[in-house]
């Protein structure tokens, strides 16, 4: 893959920007800063292009605060108007270009693939159950702000040689520790920083079956040995490539004992199941009179599930009338 230039002027062309501006406004148009915005619209994308092209903008102040569901993490939200304008610019021209890179084995914050397109591959490599006997599990701590800026910086730059691209790049990613859990373009420049472990792991390590889903991994073998040897090479990867620590939570387990705890489910090799959490935050929705929207949502959880019998008991009355085929 050539690396990438000229495309800067793209960015911030007005049309992108106007295009950015209807993308980072959807399903938020009634927000009282949209509103703001759109009040003097014109005035707003002409001054964002013209602080692009002078190298004039700066990262507005972030705005923290914290979330405990599923787990307590520290969330970070820019202004609508400059900041998340130009991080969906941004992501129009290049994400298109550099998803190239990506292996098919990540999930997260890829257009077509996602949480069901996980399942849906996990659940393809189970139909070889002599080499997906036993699986490993880990996850990297805390992924988002370890993230270290020189070594992202000096990846960026393996792949992109528009040096006013790169400019606005480092001021995005200095703009802050690690890379701000919340922001729109953290969630791709994580999964930047992990692409090439991600071909590593595939081409060197010539791993069959591995999953990535943000820095949960998975990888399934039919042999645990294997997965200790594997485990140990990855940890010595992270620390001397990334600057990362693999958790010490780490699994090695056989599948048909406790099955896979994966995106939200529970992956066996002869069924799979919706995770405990999800089900009782499906029951307090169900307890709390939800709008169709809200049970649509959670209908597309149940069908990729073997949930016939959840969805009875929890719909009461049979407000989803789904009819179900079971995947396994």
């Amino acid at each position: 893959m050539k690396r990438i230039n000229n495309i800067y002027e793209e960015i911030c062309s007005v049309h992108n920007l106007e295009v950015a501006d209807m993308l980072a406004r959807k399903r938020k148009r009634n927000k009282k800063e949209i509103i703001a915005h759109d009040a003097n619209r014109e005035d707003n994308i002409l001054a964002i292009h013209r602080s692009l092209v002078t190298r004039s903008y700066h990262t507005s102040k972030y705005v923290t605060f914290k979330i405990t569901d599923p787990k307590e993490r520290i969330v970070s939200k820019l202004p609508y108007y400059p900041d998340r304008i130009v991080h969906h610019a941004i992501m129009v021209v290049l994400e298109p270009v550099l998803m190239k890179l990506f292996t098919a084995d990540t999930y997260s914050c890829i257009t077509g693939r996602g949480i069901h397109g996980a399942l849906k591959a996990v659940k393809k490599a189970f139909k070889d159950k002599q080499n997906t006997q036993y699986c490993l599990k880990l996850d990297i701590r805390k992924f988002y702000p370890s993230i270290d800026h020189d070594i992202l910086k000096a990846l960026l730059r393996r792949k992109i040689k528009d040096a006013d691209l790169l400019w606005l790049l480092d001021e995005i990613i200095d703009s802050a520790e690690g890379l701000p859990i919340g922001n729109y373009l953290s969630q791709f420049l994580a999964n930047f920083y992990l692409s090439y472990f991600d071909h590593w792991l595939k081409e060197v390590v010539k791993v069959k079956y591995y999953f990535r889903y943000a820095d949960d991994l998975v990888i399934l073998s039919s042999n645990k040995n294997e997965l200790h040897r594997v485990l140990a090479l990855i940890r010595e990867y992270m620390e001397c490539n990334l600057n990362l620590e693999v958790k010490d939570n780490y699994q090695v387990f056989p599948i048909d004992t406790r099955g896979l705890d994966f995106v939200g489910y529970k992956i066996y090799h002869s069924h799979t199941l919706i995770r405990k959490s999800i089900k009782k935050s499906f029951a307090r929705m169900m307890a709390s009179n939800p709008d169709m929207q809200s049970i649509a949502a959670y209908k597309g959880w149940l069908t990729h599930a073997d949930g016939k019998h959840l969805e009875k008991k929890l719909t009461n009355e049979n407000i989803l009338r789904i009819k179900y085929k079971k995947r396994t």
